[in-house]
């Protein structure tokens, strides 16, 4: 006698070959996140639409107290599940086809399956995703900061453990086959964790004040923005002429912001150097991570009431990338005078 799930399934399937056989590419179950006493043999999920039209097919029920949910799945969203892109990464992972319209939709899922294993194992392409995944927990963390209730600040705190949870899943080249369900067994069977992550992700579930909330999810982000910086590979840029020219163009285009900066603080406008600052800051940290290049801490010397400093540090930080970019061999495009650059360039 067939169970609940397989009849669903039987009837599904007939519904798509008499209504929506030109509709709709595929069916899909995914069970990895159902109670282990609803499995009996696989169930529905989603279907993947080709038209408008197959929408029609959606339908959430309940049959036996049992909740159901039949929804559209589109190839755009596979492409994002394939890419790390989306939290429910596992109905793609773990999914199985229930019924195909052809081999080639068939095909086309199967090889997406085979694209997010292939994303997974690659080092460089995982840490990008769980840096964007930590930025996630990030933003969420800021608006947090002004939340005082305690249940907004609850839910925060949630989805904050749940994006640095995806990061470090992301870096131990998995996801979570169970969503949130068992985040906190998978994490302790992972190979590479934050140390006191998982003790930081117990104490949000006992803590009982939004201050507390807080306090426990800065030292979550903390220790989860260490432990990526250790994951990080090393730039795969080289010391060569080719690779640097993008930095020589870069410069051409900021020197006038050192020039800005060097003016504000001979004059002593303590707002426009510190905001030129600001803005130099950000382009520095951008040229360090695509060149490999040092550290370059501009604002670390700002003193309100006492510019010298900083303009010496720029000035460094500005030789550091002049003679960065002459090492590799690479002459700036400079000129003596208007005309000459008008008679070289005619």
């Amino acid at each position: 006698m067939k169970t609940t799930n397989e009849k669903l399934v039987d009837w599904a399937i007939k519904k798509i070959v008499s209504n929506y056989k030109d509709d709709v590419c595929l069916l899909v179950a995914h069970d990895t996140f159902k109670l282990e006493k609803d499995l009996s043999g696989k169930s529905i999920s989603y279907y993947v639409p080709v038209t408008e039209k197959a929408y029609g097919l959606a339908k959430t029920f309940i049959v036996n107290d049992i909740g159901y949910d039949l929804f559209p799945m589109s190839w755009r969203r596979l492409e994002r599940l394939a890419n790390l892109d989306d939290s429910i990464t596992s109905c793609l992972g773990d999914a199985q086809l229930l019924y195909s319209r052809n081999p080639e939709d068939k095909e086309r899922f199967i090889a997406l399956q085979k694209k997010l294993q292939e994303n997974l194992q690659n080092q460089e392409f995982v840490i990008k995703k769980a840096l964007e995944k930590l930025s996630m927990a990030m933003e969420i963390f800021q608006t947090m900061m002004f939340e005082e209730s305690i249940g907004k600040t609850r839910k925060a705190a949630g989805y904050i453990a749940d994006f640095l949870s995806n990061a470090i899943a992301c870096t131990n080249h998995t996801y979570f086959k169970n969503g949130q369900t068992n985040q906190i067994a998978d994490l302790s069977e992972m190979c590479s964790t934050p140390r006191g992550f998982i003790d930081l992700y117990k104490a949000i579930v006992n803590a009982n004040s939004a201050g507390d909330l807080k306090k426990i999810c800065h030292q979550m982000i903390c220790c989860t923005r260490e432990f990526l910086r250790t994951k990080k590979p090393e730039s795969k840029n080289k010391n060569n002429g080719q690779d640097f020219i993008g930095l020589a163009n870069w410069y051409q285009e900021l020197c006038y912001t050192w020039r800005r900066i060097y003016h504000w603080c001979e004059v002593n406008d303590t707002i426009k150097s510190f905001m030129w600052g600001c803005f130099l800051q950000s382009e520095l940290d951008i040229v360090k991570e695509e060149f490999n290049l040092d550290e370059m801490d501009l604002l670390v010397t700002f003193n309100a009431n006492d510019l010298h400093a900083f303009r010496r540090q720029a000035e460094e930080l500005e030789n550091y990338i002049k003679n960065t970019i002459k090492k590799q061999g690479l002459k700036l495009d400079t000129y003596n005078s208007v005309d000459d650059f008008i008679r070289k360039n005619s």
